[in-house]
């Protein structure tokens, strides 16, 4: 079947491509090419009109919790790719934090199953670091990668030691697998449920604080450059760790890092009320380090946006703020808060999409994804700038409605999303593509 998505605003950062006017051509689930304006329709194409939208390449969540095997009533395979399409993640990369742990073959070809059963976003493993994700001896790396995983990580766990993870990332390099860390010093931050700052204070609840994030960062850059080993730093969220990344990409050093919508969306201020959809970890920090963050994603430090999506069912969440669990969804909210960031002038769309395509694809090595190159995946993410919508959890996709973002106006939005050149999901507020409940706007 061939498909042409015409007449949209094309952004493709991998190739450096900023232009309207141009129409993309699938076959067989690839991208056949861009056609010019004017170029004629091929012969027995289905058309997609885009006029006024913006094309681009899949986005690729590169940290989510799906929860199965183990955990289906928190979320399933099938309902967290279903909540990513709604949120334009043509592709995302499951944590290892499944019971059992991902920590084997037999576990990650599971999860492959299941993601390829659902037949909606793209389903990519994450295997565990250590078996168990106990910090205590090695998982089969190479048995897992064989089976299918595009990177590994212990994540809620830091790997404990130096020592132990100078051999991960050893390990790990012998096979070209990228290692992602939570980097959270339990010494300093074991009991904490917050930020520890002034509203923890004012609060009463023991803090976390930002030197736990900042002493494992350090860490990891230090001995990324003893190992040369590839680095991916989970949800940075302190001035400290930023900076800390920041020079080891100076250095040249394979290290990178993402970020969370709530992180810079949210402040520890947001926990007055206790509610614990609030309760996050790493947690919602003060005013000055989302301030660096927003920074970083301006200047370039922070390459990729994941949501960190983070399932749980309505009872745990309604334990006092002490005992619930850490975490809440994110994969239907990301993309129109990473809209406020564009429309308040922080950052462009083009770095949005750089941060949500090109780079996720080139930080765990997944060929021809992240671009709309000639013969690559024909994954793509349709997006309307200018759709005014609320966010209703009640209408979520996901499981679970662990949020603190229901009701929230958002601007601009995911309204089609694109997988192996099958449309598998439309927004509810378009009837068909370029016939949208939405005023006018021009995109150029």
């Amino acid at each position: 079947m061939k498909l042409l998505i015409a007449n949209g605003y094309v952004i493709d950062p991998a190739q450096q491509v900023n232009t309207g006017g141009r129409s993309i051509l699938i076959e067989n689930e690839r991208v056949v090419g861009m056609l010019d304006r004017g170029e004629p329709v091929p012969e027995g194409a289905h058309v997609i009109d885009a006029t006024g939208l913006i094309v681009a390449p899949g986005f690729i969540d590169l940290h989510t919790h799906l929860r199965e095997p183990g955990q289906e009533y928190k979320e399933t395979v099938a309902t967290g790719a279903s909540a990513a399409v709604a949120g334009g993640w043509t592709s995302i990369c499951a944590m290892p934090n499944t019971d059992p742990v991902n920590d084997n073959p037999a576990v990650t070809r599971f999860i492959i199953e299941q993601g390829q059963a659902a037949k909606l976003a793209n389903v990519f493993p994450i295997g565990a670091v250590t078996k168990g994700s106990q910090g205590k001896e090695l998982a089969e790396m190479g048995e897992m990668k064989n089976a299918g995983v595009v990177a590994v990580s212990d994540d809620g766990r830091s790997v404990p030691t130096p020592a132990m993870m100078r051999r991960a990332m050893e390990y790990a390099r012998g096979f070209d697998l990228t290692i992602v860390d939570h980097c959270q010093d339990q010494s300093l931050s074991v009991g904490g449920v917050m930020h520890e700052g002034r509203w923890s204070m004012i609060l009463g609840l023991r803090g976390m604080p930002a030197a736990a994030e900042d002493v494992d960062v350090v860490r990891d850059c230090v001995l990324a450059k003893l190992t040369k080993a590839k680095v991916h730093i989970a949800h940075v969220s302190t001035r400290g760790a930023l900076e800390a990344v920041r020079r080891a990409k100076s250095e040249g050093l394979q290290v990178t890092c993402e970020v969370t919508p709530h992180h810079w969306a949210l402040t520890d201020e947001a926990v007055a009320e206790y509610d614990t959809n609030t309760k996050m970890s790493p947690p919602l920090r003060s005013r000055e380090h989302v301030d660096a963050v927003l920074e970083a994603m301006k200047d370039g430090t922070i390459d990729a946006i994941a949501t960190d999506h983070a399932p749980h069912h309505a009872d745990e969440k309604a334990l006092e703020f002490d005992q619930a669990p850490f975490g809440i969804t994110g994969l239907e909210t990301a993309i129109g808060l990473a809209f406020d960031l564009v429309h308040a002038g922080v950052i462009d769309l083009e770095r949005v999409v750089e941060m949500c395509s090109a780079n996720p694809a080139r930080i765990f090595g997944l060929t021809d994804r992240g671009t709309l190159k000639q013969n690559a995946h024909a994954d793509i993410t349709l997006l309307d700038p200018q759709l005014e919508w609320v966010f209703d959890v009640s209408k979520s996709k996901s499981k679970s409605r662990n949020t603190p973002f229901h009701g929230r106006s958002m601007y601009g939005a995911a309204v089609a999303t694109i997988v192996g050149g099958r449309l598998v999901f439309l927004h509810p507020d378009y009837t068909r593509i370029n016939e949208p409940k939405r005023r006018e706007a021009s995109v150029g």
